[in-house]
């Protein structure tokens, strides 16, 4: 049974380790050098973050997802664990919080594209750079409840 909990210092290589296998999975569009940067920001930004973290039954974490303010900065799973409902209880999760949540999602990464949309989000802009000013063009998606006016 997957369980959902704030991550514990103790767990931070895990977590990164968590991140690099979900990126070498589903970001082979990243240059080499970008994706080593990237790990720099990660390393050094998940060392002092508490995240969510989805857990199995012996508590291992399998994803995690960092929230802010209603926005989803980041949802990795373990490769190891996709398909197993972990990214889907962790949006569960964001949207019990945050009803209206938004993510940026990097265009050339389908499966993450596909994954927001079956779980009803919403393209609703585009960026041609990420936020860091990479040449990785971002979908920003939301999951606002739209009312529909006939």
């Amino acid at each position: 049974m997957l369980k959902i909990r704030m991550s514990r210092l103790s767990e931070v290589s895990e977590i990164i380790q968590i991140w690099k296998n979900s990126v070498d999975a589903t970001h082979d569009f990243l240059t080499a050098h970008d994706r080593q940067e990237i790990e720099k920001e990660v390393v050094s930004f998940f060392s002092e973050t508490p995240v969510w973290v989805a857990t199995n039954q012996e508590d291992q974490p399998l994803g995690f997802m960092f929230l802010h303010e209603g926005h989803l900065e980041a949802l990795f799973v373990n490769a190891s664990a996709r398909g197993l409902g972990v990214g889907k209880l962790l949006i569960s999760h964001a949207l019990a919080v945050h009803p209206d949540l938004s993510v940026d999602v990097n265009e050339q990464n389908q499966q993450a594209v596909g994954f927001y949309q079956h779980m009803g989000f919403l393209v609703s802009g585009r960026s041609e750079r990420d936020n860091q000013g990479r040449p990785y063009p971002l979908l920003h998606l939301s999951k606002a409840n739209v009312i529909h006016l006939l």
